[in-house]
């Protein structure tokens, strides 16, 4: 018996893309039946401006689609202008809202049911989009000011790789942590690159009132993943220093984090950070965030 060939009726899948944010972005491509877009997360992170823009979008699309349903029953709006449109835009934006109606007000029995659908959806828009901005404006937040730059400098004899860190509010975060690891190119035993995370261990990982700034430190000494690492072999595997804070917000008493990336075009090789303490002309001990990105040549 012969096996006939048939070509399949099934459609391919389609090729969805999206791209990383932050330095070293990747784009990552999903077929059709993967990397499904979280809506509501995207509308928990995009920017206010968006968010706003995107409401304001569907609040006017939402009001244009049932004046153009009234408009479908002349005189079914007591007192609207017959046939004018901008009657019944307002007309539906006073029933979206549930304000009560004016002069104008529902005359007939299918105008009363699109008034009843129109609430209906338009108490129930409302509901989400008041849960958004209340999740946006409750959703505790990181104020963490990393500096520009990491450097590489002796400290107590020892190369040492530093950046800083300051609380930009005026409060205090509590059993502050902070983990550090460096990104990078590697060729394995049997010839295959691959890119590995390495921890660097702190001289300090922990504080338990972090309020001001605070100069996070790596020494380099021997067994460290950047021991033996010049600019040139950093740059050539694409190298980057990741940094990464979490502590308890003492204001909301909620954990809060925060993150930064140094590619390996801002590490600073043989140089320092500039003294930010000083003391003011009155005797007052002064914090000076204006030179937080300064550095000097390092001695030795």
């Amino acid at each position: 018996m012969t096996k006939v060939k048939t070509r399949s009726t099934r459609r391919p899948r389609a090729v969805r893309t999206t791209t990383l944010g932050g330095p070293g972005g990747m784009r990552l491509i999903f077929d059709g039946e993967r990397g499904e877009r979280d809506l509501y997360h995207r509308l928990l992170t995009i920017s206010w401006p968006v968010f706003f823009g995107l409401f304001g979008t569907v609040y006017f699309a939402f009001n244009l689609v049932f004046a153009a349903i009234y408009l479908v029953d002349p005189g079914g709006v007591a007192n609207a202008r017959p046939g004018n449109f901008g009657d019944v835009f307002f007309f539906s934006v006073q029933t979206m809202a549930t304000v009560g109606f004016g002069d104008m007000h529902p005359a007939d029995l299918f105008t009363n049911l699109i008034v009843t659908v129109e609430v209906l959806l338009g108490i129930t828009t409302i509901a989400i989009a008041t849960a958004l901005i209340f999740s946006r404006f409750s959703r505790p937040t990181a104020r963490v000011m990393f500096s520009e730059i990491a450097v590489v400098a002796p400290y107590d004899g020892v190369s040492t790789l530093m950046f800083r860190a300051a609380n930009r509010r005026r409060n205090q975060i509590l059993e502050a942590q902070v983990s550090v690891s460096v990104l990078r190119d590697e060729i394995t035993a049997e010839g295959k690159e691959m890119r590995r995370f390495h921890d660097l261990a702190l001289a300090r990982s922990r504080t338990p009132i972090f309020s001001l700034s605070w100069t996070v430190m790596h020494p380099i000494v021997p067994g460290s993943p950047l021991y033996g690492a010049t600019p040139e072999t950093l740059a050539a595997q694409d190298a980057r220093i990741i940094v990464t804070m979490t502590g308890i917000d003492e204001t909301f008493s909620a954990t809060i984090h925060a993150r930064h990336i140094y590619p390996a075009s801002a590490i600073v090789w043989r140089h320092r950070f500039v003294d930010i303490l000083g003391e003011s002309e009155d005797g007052v001990p002064t914090l000076d965030y204006r030179r937080f990105n300064q550095v000097e040549p390092a001695e030795g």
